[in-house]
């Protein structure tokens, strides 16, 4: 697949088939994510996968929405080391969920809203922080899929994005 028609291709999907992902499709994504560029080459971050039924369920009480992880067929939990890192933490997510839609899986960034409970469940360290968690899985039906082939201009027409020129300002913030 194109990286470019990968980028302005990827949409969020928050319904699952209920279909395992295969071990070698998560370990590319988690590479992808282990790949990633950091600061001074940190690498402040930690993934914590959940592929089990039950322990989805229990980690989606702490969640903004809840049902994107309990009907996702896996996630991945982002910690990182601290505050400070969230911009790390938002470079190796946008990595997992773009090396996922190149391998015909869905992903959905989610905010926990109860991360103290969520590092207690999981063993996390309080210092760290988790700023998102990663729903994944088979898109179900009616929700979207990547695309292999298309025209990228095309692409970005339809889109609900503001338009080049509101969002480029060269050499000074014009409003």
């Amino acid at each position: 697949m194109d990286a470019y028609l990968t980028i302005v291709g990827k949409r969020e999907v928050r319904q699952y088939q209920q279909r395992a992902i295969p071990e070698a499709v998560l370990t590319q994504i988690l590479e992808a994510g282990r790949a990633s560029g950091s600061s001074r080459n940190r690498q402040p971050w930690r993934f914590i996968i959940i592929t089990d039924r039950v322990r989805l369920r229990d980690v989606s009480t702490s969640m903004a929405r809840p049902a994107n992880i309990s009907g996702a067929a896996a996630a991945i939990v982002v910690a990182v080391a601290n505050a400070r890192a969230a911009f790390d933490a938002g470079r190796t997510a946008q990595n997992m969920m773009l090396a996922a839609w190149t391998l015909g899986i869905g992903t959905c960034p989610n905010t926990p809203m109860d991360e103290a409970s969520l590092k207690t469940a999981l063993g996390l360290p309080q210092e760290m922080v988790v700023p998102t968690v990663l729903s994944m899985g088979y898109p179900a039906p009616g929700e979207r899929r990547p695309l292999r082939k298309a025209d990228p201009a095309g692409v970005l027409k339809r889109i609900n994005r503001l338009p080049l020129a509101e969002v480029v300002h060269r050499e000074a913030y014009r409003a």
